[in-house]
């Protein structure tokens, strides 16, 4: 894999796996399986690994979960809540032990004791005891702040109000969860209400636990097991498996499956033991997770940025089945890309009725990885096929395998579609991506859809009344056809009011309050207005980067259309890069890449040379991101309906820090090599928190350079700049935090 390739692919696994957290983490709804989003996790793993000083700032490795929702008022956690890492099978639970060994300097033949429990599929929270007092429940959130849930926990008859011999400060964690039993009984109550059932018990706990209304977590029968602990002003005990037992004291439920294994052979029999059982415990688990059992050798062991070295969780394979694939279907997305799914003949897996299967895009169709290598065996999918799927995390399922055996004499090959099935515009597949898009933009009546349900999204617009069903049947009936479209409802149709209070399902009052909120939103901040817009590859931590950069709408505005000539020469170029590396490869000599490149970029207005560095500057927008948002403001349609709704707003200028005494506001900071002190994240917001502007390359811009082991190229450039370069110890005491 190239470098740029490796830079393209870990700014989409970042957009990937946000977005996985936050359906999973926030809204409740997964919409990835458990085996695919720890596949992205490994994958972006071994890429920073590859190209360490490709990591971005808001690397997936550097974060937990996702952000708290705002409807509840934000906790921050007293000890971080982190996830743990991933065992998959045998050889990775002996690595594990072998990693502690190596670790710690043991011999191989000194003993190791774990604790093995089973992994709980709910939601984590942390409950905050003062004096024996429950005074604080939180969810997890993104690991440092959750949401303030107290009401709401009080309400689970699992959870103790009071503890008696408790230490002065307890922290307990542990899982809410749902058993199927009452899983099952929730929803036949909400049917016969006529209310939204759930699809498992997993997103049943969530969302009862996460409701403003603590009567409704009442009414729900949620329960609890507690296996862990945060901040404590005195020592539980001095392992693992007794501090358990001190939390059972207490009062709280723990698993009265959790043993204490001294071999990794003990492990993985327990690890057996509990999935043939599995099937029979009453409530939803998802793995076994390991625990090093003393607690004096946890602390030396410490933590990673996101997951502790002395725990493991061992996952359980995905639960499959055989069924026939009925048809094939293309959807458009927001973006135009084209996903195939499989429709299927209903087949019960693992509890829940599957008639939907994902399908990816048109190389796992034939067969492909993304390298071109086989998958399954080569076996490609055709309609009519009998196939195997499987669902993990109880989400959309996914293909895993095809019997060619009981395949039908009559089904073809698919042909992928090369046109868009919504609205006949070319799919283009571009080198290097996996996905075929439509070339349509707003003409293509999919995408127009799926960007106004993203433009009043919950992180974008969020306006109150106006979600994904209203924006569709607006569509439909072409009263909306573009963002702003929203802004001229009440306008267009008279006062609106009598147009919209006669639809079915609205009233004068409802009527009335939806064109209020939209008001409301007339003016609004900079960064939301960037996500909404819902550019490729612009979330929302490329949004709020590029707002607190540009600071307003205008000079953002003015910025990029500076720099569409240089996105132009970078398209070009790598184009021309890819040509010259074919042909090199074909006559069998070295590619001439310095050449080629110098020749696309010759001629270039050194403004938008500068304009283009500085966008491709800003930490966390590389030029994959920059391309993408710079293209999407250049193509016509696309900005008339950007200008046209800029025109109904008043767009807030950017919050940038207060001006401050500090050594390092007002100055450009660069983060390279490893940070052994704080996560590239803290180190960010720390250094925006003092005034400084944080970039992702070194430039004749850059005031300085901090760096860590294994700095490399920023480094080399650096010094050749005359840039002032720092190691991490001297970064802190600049800062007044050594």
């Amino acid at each position: 894999m190239t470098r740029a390739e490796a830079e393209a692919r870990l700014a989409e696994l970042a957009r990937e796996i946000a977005a996985a957290n936050l359906a999973y983490h926030q809204d409740d709804a997964p919409e990835i399986s458990d085996a695919d989003y720890d596949a992205l996790k490994k994958e972006n793993t071994a890429l920073e690994a590859a190209f360490p000083d490709l990591k971005r700032s808001d690397s997936p490795s550097e974060h937990v979960g996702a952000a708290p929702a705002e409807g509840f008022s934000k906790v921050a956690h007293a000890e971080r809540m982190l996830s743990l890492s991933n065992a998959f099978d045998a050889e990775d639970v002996a690595e594990f032990a072998s990693f502690i060994r190596r670790y710690l300097g043991m011999e191989p033949a000194e003993k190791l004791a774990f604790t093995a429990e089973p992994k709980i599929d709910g939601l984590s929270l942390s409950l905050r005891y003062e004096e024996g007092v429950l005074v604080q429940a939180a969810t997890r959130g993104d690991g440092a702040v959750g949401e303030n849930v107290t009401a709401n926990a009080r309400t689970i008859t699992d959870i103790p109000e009071r503890l008696d011999g408790a230490p002065d400060l307890l922290e307990v964690r542990g899982e809410v969860y749902m058993s199927h039993a009452d899983f099952t009984a929730l929803n036949t109550r909400q049917a016969e209400a006529g209310e939204k059932t759930f699809a498992n018990p997993r997103n049943a706990a969530a969302g009862s636990l996460r409701q403003l209304d603590p009567r409704i977590t009442r009414a729900r029968p949620l329960r609890f097991f507690a296996y862990a602990w945060g901040a404590v002003s005195d020592p539980l005990a001095d392992t693992q498996m007794e501090a358990i037992g001190r939390l059972a004291d207490l009062g709280f439920q723990t698993n009265n499956l959790t043993r204490r294994c001294e071999s990794t052979d003990e492990l993985l029999a327990h690890y057996a033991a509990i999935e043939q059982a599995r099937a029979t415990l009453g409530y939803d688990i998802d793995g076994v997770v390991y625990k090093l059992d003393d607690l004096a050798l946890q602390q030396r062991l410490g933590l990673r940025s996101t997951t502790p070295r002395w725990a493991i969780a061992h996952k359980f394979p995905a639960e499959l089945a055989w069924t026939r694939l009925e048809k094939i279907e293309i959807q458009v997305g927001r973006t135009g890309a084209l996903s195939p799914v499989a429709r299927l003949t209903p087949v019960t897996v693992g509890g829940v009725v599957v008639s939907n299967a994902t399908l990816h895009n048109e190389d796992y169709i034939a067969g492909r990885d993304a390298k071109g290598g086989p998958i399954r065996g080569g076996k490609d999918i055709r309609e009519g096929d009998w196939v195997q799927v499987y669902r993990a995390g109880d989400v959309i399922p996914k293909v895993a395998d095809v019997d060619l055996s009981k395949r039908p004499d009559a089904a073809a090959p698919f042909v992928f579609p090369e046109i868009c099935p919504e609205c006949n515009s070319d799919a283009v597949r571009e080198e290097g991506d996996a996905v075929r898009r439509c070339t349509g933009g707003l003409i293509c009546p999919a995408q127009a859809v799926e960007k106004l349900k993203h433009f009043v999204s919950r992180a974008a617009f969020d306006i109150e009344g106006l979600g994904a069903k209203q924006v569709e049947q607006f569509y439909k009936d072409t009263w909306i056809a573009e963002p702003a479209d929203i802004f001229e409802l009440e306008a267009r149709y008279g006062t609106g009011l009598q147009q919209l209070k006669n639809r079915e399902g609205w009233g004068e009052t409802s009527a009335s309050n939806l064109f209020a909120a939209i008001n409301d939103k007339r003016t609004i901040p900079l960064a939301r207005v960037i996500f909404a817009l819902g550019i490729r590859h612009v979330g929302e931590v490329a949004a709020s980067d590029l707002a607190r950069h540009y600071g307003s709408w205008d000079e953002f505005l003015s910025a990029i259309d500076a720099a569409a000539p240089a996105a132009d020469r970078h398209r070009a170029a790598e184009d021309a890069l890819a040509v010259e590396r074919r042909q090199a490869a074909d006559d069998g000599r070295r590619a001439n890449l310095a050449a080629v490149r110098q020749a696309a970029w010759d001629g270039l207005d050194p403004s938008a040379r500068t304009a283009w560095n500085d966008l491709v500057g800003i930490d966390g927008i590389g030029a994959t991101v920059a391309v993408s948002l710079v293209m999407s403001f250049q193509q016509a349609r696309e900005r008339a309906s950007i200008d046209r709704l800029a025109a109904h707003l008043t767009v807030e200028n950017a919050e940038m820090p207060a001006a401050s005494d500090s050594p390092v506001a007002g100055k450009t900071v660069v983060f390279t090599g490893s940070l052994e002190k704080m996560t590239r994240a803290e180190a960010k917001a720390r250094a925006e928190g003092l005034g400084a502007k944080v970039a992702g390359s070194v430039s004749a811009k850059t005031d300085l350079l901090v760096a860590g082991p294994g700095a490399g190229s920023k480094a080399k450039k650096a010094a050749d700049l005359g840039v002032e370069t720092i190691d991490e110890d001297a970064w802190l005491a600049l800062i007044g935090d050594a």
